[in-house]
């Protein structure tokens, strides 16, 4: 099968010649038509793309002329209709999606049919145990992973295997784990069709496959972390929990014990990633209750990307799982369901971001928790790194030792002034990073006159004896005040220590 698809050109990069953009853009989006036209002429790539992405039937001589027939009716890849022979007709019966790998590795993800994430139609209309495709989640959880090499990785929830095939270029051993039996069969094939090395596969909730194991270097995951109405569907009422996003516990408990229980899977400096929902609840500091979660021994940095009300999130995944288009009544009804649900537990709106634990061991753990809604550059790895490794600097190095060192302005920062028309002084500096997390700071005038100079020439502690001198302000006294601005500065990244600086 991978031979014929690549002998076919039906990869992330064939199918955009193919298709053009508009066309690539819309089935991305679970939109066929664009695709069914650009695919009309025939031909090995066209009749593949028809096959299995857009779930139509083509003469089996056609399908014969591109892939081994035989054999992929044999292993289920394709089913015959009527007699498949010249006047016989075959269908597909799994999603095989082409996807390139970070190094321009063709990939291809096997999920069920039709089930690419975003779906106008409704991907939970089909079946409880449905095996999702590529989407935005999935992407967003492999571009933010840190790829360092690691001797063994954990994909928690790993669906069709998308984290797994990531993990397999950088890791010895990877293990990957799903509640459902078909998520797994579906990684196999991923991982086989793609080439990559098999992965250990167990069926489990959680770390329940994994218990009383070695520990990990790196776990990943995207878990089924929608936050359902957990109350049994009203009689005639045939909804019920969907695997592939609901995990059955209430509320975000699904997350927090993740997070909870992640440290103790962990080997010293692992990395746990995950994305995750989260509720803000009335008369509670929702950045609390995630730092809450964080386990002992374990540094945190989680970063909330959206906040939706209550009534937006219930509109968003009725929608999903195609509860909209199965009647007014049942609708409302659902719908009241979750606002039922939220009501009880005081629930407000729902945070959707990410999670990253390190496995550092400090006795002073350090925890952020932010917002940024704003857009950054994929992939973060090597920024999420680095976050963790500039908050080891800034633990390990008091004042004094700041000042000593030397510093050099990150090279993607650039400097904004801000001010009326006319002004002889701008009213405030922000300094903006045009790469990572892509952040803006604002400083005053001596942080922006600090960061301006910084080449890695002089020492921190010299800078501001000049600057004082120039601003006509008491050395000492600038000392005393500026490490906390340095500190910020150099924890998000604008500034980087010189090492070795004479």
């Amino acid at each position: 099968m991978r031979a014929a698809l690549l002998a076919a050109g039906f990869t992330a990069d064939g199918l955009l010649e193919l298709l053009g953009g508009p066309a690539y853009s819309a089935l991305a989006r679970s939109e066929t038509v664009p695709a069914l036209r650009a695919t009309r002429g025939g031909g090995p790539l066209p009749t593949l793309v028809r096959l299995f992405l857009l779930q139509q039937s083509v003469p089996a001589s056609r399908a014969a002329a591109v892939l081994p027939l035989d054999d992929a009716l044999a292993d289920g890849w394709l089913v015959g209709e009527g007699a498949a022979d010249e006047a016989g007709s075959v269908r597909a019966t799994v999603d095989i999606r082409p996807y390139g790998g970070p190094d321009g590795q063709d990939w291809w993800i096997v999920a069920d049919l039709g089930c690419a994430v975003g779906g106008a139609g409704g991907i939970g209309a089909r079946h409880e145990d449905v095996v999702l495709g590529v989407g935005g989640a999935s992407t967003t959880l492999a571009g933010i992973t840190v790829r360092k090499p690691v001797a063994r990785a954990l994909d928690l929830g790993t669906g069709s295997g998308i984290q797994a095939l990531h993990a397999a270029q950088h890791a010895t051993r990877v293990t990957a784990t799903d509640v459902n039996p078909r998520a797994l069969a579906f990684t196999r094939l991923t991982l086989a069709l793609s080439g990559a090395p098999g992965a250990d596969l167990r069926e489990g909730s959680l770390f329940e496959p994994v218990e009383g194991e070695e520990p990990y270097d790196l776990i990943v995951s995207n878990p089924p972390f929608v936050i359902a109405p957990q109350a049994a569907p009203a009689e005639g009422d045939a909804a019920g929990r969907l695997t592939y996003r609901e995990g059955g516990m209430s509320g975000d408990d699904l997350c927090r014990t993740l997070v909870e229980r992640a440290g103790e899977h962990l080997a010293d400096g692992g990395y746990c990633q995950l994305l995750a929902n989260w509720e803000h609840r009335e008369g509670e500091d929702w950045q609390e209750r995630l730092r809450s979660w964080v386990p002992a021994g374990c540094d945190a940095w989680i970063v909330q990307r959206e906040v939706q009300d209550i009534a937006q999130y219930a509109e968003l995944w009725l929608r999903d799982a195609g509860d909209h288009l199965a009647g007014r009544d049942v609708y409302e009804a659902r719908y009241a369901a979750w606002l039922d649900e939220f009501e009880q537990r005081g629930t407000t709106a729902v945070g959707f971001g990410w999670i990253t634990l390190r496995k550092s061991g400090a006795e002073r753990p350090h925890v952020q928790v932010e917002e940024w809604p704003h857009p950054v550059e994929q992939p973060l790895g090597e920024e999420v790194e680095g976050h963790f490794a500039r908050q080891d600097f800034l633990r390990d190095t008091d004042d004094a030792a700041l000042l000593d060192l030397h510093f050099r302005l990150a090279d993607e920062v650039v400097q904004e002034q801000v001010g009326m028309p006319g002004a002889e002084d701008p009213e405030h500096v922000v300094l903006r990073q045009n790469r990572g997390m892509r952040r803006a700071s604002k400083v005053d005038t001596v942080g922006a006159g600090f960061a301006g100079v910084c080449d890695g020439s002089l020492p921190a502690g010299r800078i501001l004896d000049a600057i004082a001198q120039l601003v006509g302000e008491d050395p000492v006294i600038l000392r005393d005040r500026t490490p906390e601005a340095i500190r910020l500065l150099v924890g998000q990244g604008f500034l980087r220590p010189v090492p070795d600086a004479d």
